[in-house]
């Protein structure tokens, strides 16, 4: 038994090992300073929104104790995700596993540089899950939360499967008292997003609304008790386009329930900018669905 366990410590400390070129320790902040991860060798790092106080003056530390400066590319605060360019090219990016690949109960690493080592705790898979919304408004691919402990300057460094690969990034941030990682899947795309666009982009849809409560009838066929009233259509907007009009009620977009004003704006996310989703209505008493292309907010 003792060799085994021997064995297994030896194993989780090469993983340690080999991860710790790939963590940067990120100050952008007055207090203790949080970590990052190289996403591409090129010098874009990866780490939490909610550790960039500041946009300039941005330091990072690197494993072998040397310092470089770097520029926000940009964030996404519903995400608590940003992304850094460092001055020169920094090589060692990381190798990232799908959260699909997982399954609660792995074991997992959590990794960061809050001072000049990198330092460790570990914990398990404790849940997963599919497609979710943070409470910031955030689209997230995967539900992945572990039991790691969260230390102080944790938030932006990796989550690390068992196979050394990373599996997301951590943060404290999203919600309270739970130790949760933003998967590959959705560092992927608001990495791309930011290169391109220097910001997330926002979905309209080119109407005034407000809540309705339906008539009873109308609450058996649509299974909810409240809807969202248009009271004005801008002309020439998406809603316009797909030929919404005032007095419409909308009841679902995008097969999600539509009964307060800000159930529509977190379903207006980025990611659906572009995109013909349909929209589930209510015009003179009778049901209708049409589709409707999300247009981008300030395009």
């Amino acid at each position: 038994m003792a060799g085994v366990l021997q064995s297994f410590s030896q194993d989780m400390a090469d993983v340690v090992s080999a991860s710790d070129t790939k963590i940067v320790r990120v100050e952008a902040r007055r207090r203790l300073p949080g970590s990052g991860v190289i996403w591409s060798n090129d010098g874009l790092i990866v780490t939490s929104h909610h550790l960039i106080e500041r946009e300039e003056g941005i330091t990072i530390g690197l494993a072998d104790g040397s310092t470089a400066e770097a520029q926000l590319v940009g964030r996404d605060p519903g995400a608590d995700l940003a992304v850094l360019q460092a001055a020169g090219a920094l090589g060692n990016a990381a190798e990232w596993v799908d959260a699909g690949e997982l399954h609660v109960g792995n074991l997992t690493l959590a990794l960061g540089r809050p001072g000049q080592k990198v330092q460790a705790t570990l914990g398990i898979v404790s849940a997963l899950g599919g497609e979710w919304r943070t409470p910031s408004g955030g689209q997230v691919d995967h539900y992945l939360q572990t039991d790691v402990v969260m230390y102080p300057g944790f938030s932006g460094g990796p989550l690390v499967a068992a196979d050394g690969r990373f599996a997301g990034i951590n943060t404290s941030a999203l919600v309270r008292g739970v130790s949760l990682a933003i998967p590959a899947a959705t560092v992927r795309r608001v990495v791309e997003a930011l290169l391109t666009h220097g910001r997330m982009p926002r979905g309209y849809l080119g109407v005034g609304i407000q809540p309705v409560r339906l008539a009873a009838e109308l609450q058996q066929v649509s299974g909810q008790e409240t809807g969202l009233m248009v009271m004005s259509v801008e002309t020439g907007g998406p809603a316009a386009q797909a030929g919404l009009v005032q007095g419409d009620v909308l009841v679902k977009l995008a097969g999600e329930a539509l009964r307060q004003v800000d159930e529509l704006q977190l379903l207006l996310a980025g990611d659906k900018v572009g995109k013909s989703v349909p929209v589930q209505l209510i015009r003179g008493g009778q049901s209708l669905e049409l589709a409707v292309t999300i247009g981008q907010a300030g395009a």
